[in-house]
């Protein structure tokens, strides 16, 4: 079979997002070979199947030293492992290393998971990740968007040619993987709003907080919590003092990152994300797998998952009002319409965001690529 150089900016994103189809590329025969930074979760992909090629890469950082160090990495690691194609995520992947793979004529797949603080804030930076785009994407065999409104915008900007672009519905998600029956929620009066994003300014925590002083004023007995990393390497990231003076504040409590989001989704009420823009939420379709209702900002990547009234509820974005609204109609419900709204985003999922679709998406897109 073929040999496939993938890359993602974190190991832990293959581990925890790409699991099923490195598995699958594998059961295929085809030689797995993972450019990842080493942020501990190596072996984990290596339990995949995969042989992992160590690439040190910072996400956030805009060093024009950095960056062209970083795409001659990419040559030589094209250079050395001669892949029959390359499959990329996230910026720097999807432009350096993709622009590595088309100097080397080597067939590109691209996954634009989601578009980033450079295109939800239009800077200079957002004309330089243009530029990179379509220096990465062009020519490429396919290019996958999350949603349609990320595909629209990148064919509207001509950073990608209109005949490659498909749609995927997210990473996909193991059904049975995120059941809920083992994973109860706690015997008691409070009713709990749990947020799971890295703390960045950009997921809406901001809101989420404010958000929640205004519920609380309400309904004391409300419960919020974050659950995600923290010193993200990101413009926008939450710092350290701030978090802590929220918990300080009894306002939030933090929960930490954790590697099985299920016991904590499994102890919510109802999970929250006031996104300002998805590619397409993981974290909202891991919470309708495990039958839990949301609410999410009516943006690109959110209102795609949500059934608005049947699966969960949308609110305004950047508006901690609207949120607080929402949260307040929720808690308003009665218990029977919460379990009914959950057992709907279970199904609405298993329909629409399985796994297998995206694998099979992925399959066919390498048989079109080294043909």
């Amino acid at each position: 079979m073929s040999r496939v150089l993938i890359s993602i900016n974190a190991a832990w994103n293959v581990v925890n997002f790409r699991a099923g189809l490195v598995r699958a590329l594998v059961a295929d025969g085809h030689e797995v070979i993972a450019a990842v930074p080493d942020d501990g979760a190596l072996a984990a992909v290596e339990a995949l199947g995969a042989r992992v090629a160590v690439l040190p890469m910072t996400s956030a950082s805009t060093s024009v030293t950095g960056d062209l160090s970083l795409l001659w990495r990419y040559v030589r690691l094209i250079r050395r492992e001669r892949p029959d194609v390359y499959l990329g995520w996230t910026i720097k992947p999807n432009t350096y290393g993709a622009l590595a793979a088309r100097m080397a004529g080597v067939p590109r797949i691209a996954n634009v998971s989601g578009l980033g603080t450079a295109f939800i804030r239009e800077t200079w930076l957002t004309r330089v990740a243009e530029m990179l785009y379509r220096l990465g994407l062009g020519g490429a065999a396919t290019v996958f968007f999350q949603n349609h409104d990320d595909r629209a915008e990148f064919v509207a900007r001509r950073l990608v040619a209109r005949d490659c672009v498909e749609v995927l519905p997210g990473s996909g998600i193991d059904i049975a993987h995120y059941d809920p029956a083992p994973w109860p929620r706690a015997d008691d009066d409070a009713f709990r709003f749990l947020m799971v994003a890295r703390l960045i300014r950009d997921k809406g925590v901001t809101e989420f907080v404010e958000a929640a002083r205004i519920v609380r004023a309400r309904h004391p007995q409300a419960r919020f919590a974050l659950l995600g990393f923290l010193d993200v390497d990101n413009a926008t990231a939450i710092s350290r003092a701030e978090l802590e003076g929220w918990v300080a504040e009894g306002v939030v409590e933090y929960l930490g990152a954790a590697e099985d989001v299920r016991p904590f989704l499994g102890n919510a009420d109802c999970v929250v994300l006031p996104s300002y823009r998805e590619g397409l939420s993981r974290v909202l379709l891991e919470a309708g797998a495990m039958a839990r209702p949301a609410i999410a900002t009516d943006v690109p990547g959110c209102r795609d998952v949500i059934v608005p009234g049947e699966t969960g509820l949308l609110c305004a974005v950047r508006d901690a009002q609207s949120l607080a609204e929402r949260m307040i109609g929720m808690i308003a419900l009665p218990p029977d319409t919460r379990a009914a709204m959950g057992r709907a985003a279970r199904a609405h999922i298993a329909e629409r965001f399985a796994e297998n679709h995206v694998i099979s998406a992925y399959r066919a897109a390498l048989a079109r690529a080294i043909q």
